[in-house]
């Protein structure tokens, strides 16, 4: 079953509000004295939605804006991001902000404490939370006659329900897909990889939790050579009718490369209003690009503007 993103979205709308989420790794901030300071207050107004990277499932919160037990690994307290927050949604009123909990290091979902979440979006001011479930083994199969099933299945439905009745609209619950995620089943059966996670996010997009989600990104990377990402958004389209992001790794495109890579991608998917990219991650350095600027600079730059969206001259600081 499709289901919508939300009811009465005209593709007018959509089309205002095309999705361009990057994740902002808390690690890889900088030490700042102000809050007008930090990269994350910086940030171009073309990232409409920020993904602060990453927050424990199984986090400690006790208030007061301490961070110390929550997975985030910011070089400041909470205090000095709720106002760097802040300024940057001053500075940009559209851009959304969000939590997102777990990623490929924090397990912990046994034991999600949604309690605490949703008391730190609300301290920091923010805007909702990121679902980025990365099971080492989601035991994901498909027997004859029936579709893929894996024995993750009910704990990420349940994850999305609970996140869901603890941050309820217009708070966003977005959720990051495995980049095969979608295929096993249908057009997609013979898709390539194959993998344990194979067809793992069909089970979710199929359920009455699928309702509660905003927007799903897909982490179209890091699957080896025989992957194509056009295929994995076809994959996720065929299930999924709301918003749509296809990701995107920084430091993986050779500079000179980026703005054709970015842009063949961002064709096939411009005629479609629900979609989008999203960007993993903004603070990825130089090193790892092996560039003299932030791999995330040139990348974004090319990524909104591949997007049609505005002020792509302000670079990712």
């Amino acid at each position: 079953m499709l289901w919508l993103m939300a009811p009465g979205l005209t593709a007018r709308a959509a089309a205002e509000t095309r999705p361009f989420l990057a994740y902002h790794e808390s690690w890889l901030e900088v030490p700042a004295v102000t809050a007008a300071e930090t990269r994350l207050a910086r940030l171009p107004s073309y990232v409409g939605i920020v993904a602060l990277a990453f927050v424990r499932p199984d986090a400690v919160y006790e208030g007061r804006l301490r961070l110390d037990r929550t997975g985030l690994q910011y070089p400041f307290d909470g205090v000095m991001l709720r106002e760097a927050a802040a300024l940057l949604r001053q500075r940009n009123p559209d851009t959304r902000i969000v939590l997102s909990v777990g990623g490929a290091t924090y397990g912990g979902w046994a034991d999600l404490n949604e309690g605490a979440i949703a008391r730190l979006v609300s301290d920091l001011g923010l805007d909702g939370v990121d679902i980025d479930f990365e099971p080492a083994h989601p035991g994901c199969r498909r027997q004859a006659g029936d579709g893929i099933s894996c024995r993750t299945d009910g704990q990420l439905q349940a994850i999305v329900e609970r996140l869901r009745a603890r941050l309820p609209r217009p708070l966003l619950l977005t959720v990051a897909g495995w980049s095969v995620g979608a295929y096993g089943e249908g057009a997609f059966e013979q898709a390539m990889p194959k993998s344990a996670y194979t067809g793992m996010m069909l089970p979710l997009l199929r359920s009455s939790a699928a309702r509660h989600i905003d927007l799903v990104s897909i982490m179209a990377y890091e699957a080896g050579p025989l992957f194509d990402p056009l295929e994995a958004y076809r994959a996720y389209r065929a299930e999924w009718a709301g918003q749509l992001a296809l990701g995107v790794l920084a430091g993986t495109v050779q500079p000179a490369a980026i703005a054709d890579a970015v842009g063949g991608m961002a064709r096939h998917i411009r005629p479609d209003p629900l979609a989008g990219m999203m960007l993993y991650a903004l603070s990825t350095d130089a090193d790892e690009s092996r560039s003299l600027e932030p791999a995330a600079r040139p990348l974004a730059g090319a990524m909104c503007e591949a997007l049609s969206l505005r002020g792509c001259d302000m670079p990712v600081p």
